[in-house]
């Protein structure tokens, strides 16, 4: 099975919309990051079927739970969730933010050769991100613990707004020492993967956007 139809086979068995050109700037994206991983080691990850479970459909697996007009993607890496997010949803403003610089040059190589008008790279930590408007959605898939998210990019979120937190199980230890309860904690369906998927989805309490 190529990358192309597999790619297709799990987006149908999960049940998700996505357009046949974002599934080609998907397969655009999974070639680029093969071809600069091999130089910069951008992700443990290296069989292209692999990827396209673990990064592409893993990614994609979020996507009935992405809303409102901004996103940002905290620890973004090579682009997981945000560059995913951003090519199958052209209306919907993405920031991808990390700490590592060629983590950063290589989103931006992407953002100029796939056209992704929607998308903004920031190479920074987050606590010193202060952007013009506040997140509706702040989203993490290999950040930290849930606290420390929470912690640093509270001033980054509306009020109003959600942290969504992907995770592999449900991280009870984690969530014991949160005062604040998540509203919901969605198992996911990645087609071809086995092993457990979770998103926790957090409310901003209300808290008002220092930015």
């Amino acid at each position: 099975m190529t990358a192309a139809e597999q790619l297709a086979d799990g987006i149908r068995q999960m049940g998700l919309d996505v357009s046949t050109q974002a599934q080609q700037q998907l397969l655009q994206y999974l070639a680029l990051l093969q071809k600069w991983n091999k130089v910069y080691n951008l992700t443990a990850v290296r069989d292209p079927q692999e990827m396209v479970t673990l990064h592409l459909l893993d990614s994609l697996s979020v996507l009935p739970y992405i809303k409102g007009h901004n996103l940002l993607d905290v620890g973004s890496g090579a682009g997981l969730p945000g560059v995913v997010i951003a090519i199958c949803k052209p209306d919907l403003q993405v920031t991808t933010i990390d700490t590592v610089q060629k983590k950063a040059i290589f989103m931006r190589q992407v953002k100029g050769e796939l056209g992704l008008d929607n998308l903004s790279v920031v190479h920074a930590r987050v606590e010193a991100h202060h952007p013009q408007q506040p997140y509706d959605q702040v989203i993490s898939r290999a950040f930290s613990e849930i606290a420390l998210l929470m912690q640093l990019t509270k001033h980054l979120i509306a009020k109003g707004g959600e942290w969504l937190a992907m995770k592999g199980l449900v991280p009870t230890q984690e969530l014991a020492v949160l005062a604040e309860k998540p509203k919901a904690i969605v198992p996911l369906q990645v087609a071809g993967l086995e092993a457990q998927r979770h998103l926790l989805i957090f409310d901003s309490m209300g808290e008002e956007s220092k930015a």
